[in-house]
């Protein structure tokens, strides 16, 4: 069952915007909010503050930026971002966003079985 925060077209699939995904609540303990999830895929609303300490995930992901510019570190390779830019990242793979403003909101996709598309045989 398809579950979409904060709303739902019955025809047209799902649709939030970047305002309605910023004014989610981030749970406890989370780092992003939950904005959609179907099947095995599941989109978050990224917003750090100050310092990304995240740790690797168990799924392959996608990273759509929305606002803002700074660097990314993915595994051995560190690059430039910056608004509209998509980034991917194997699951396992450790990651960051280094030397980013406040103003920095990117969409996150998770998707694919634990493991990784990589894992399927």
């Amino acid at each position: 069952m398809a579950k979409l925060f904060p709303k739902r077209s019955s025809k047209d699939g799902w649709h939030a915007t970047l305002d309605e995904a910023l004014s989610l609540p981030i749970p406890n303990g989370q780092r992003s909010s939950h904005v959609m999830e179907h099947g095995s895929m599941s989109v978050r609303l990224y917003a750090p503050k100050q310092v990304d300490s995240q740790s690797p995930h168990e799924q392959d992901e996608i990273y759509v930026v929305a606002n803002g510019t700074g660097w990314f570190v993915n595994g051995s390779r560190r690059h430039r971002f910056s608004a509209g830019d998509v980034l991917f990242v194997p699951a396992g793979v450790q990651h960051r966003f280094e030397e980013f403003g406040d103003n920095v909101a990117i969409w996150v996709i998770f998707y694919g079985p634990q493991g990784g598309e990589a894992m399927r045989g």
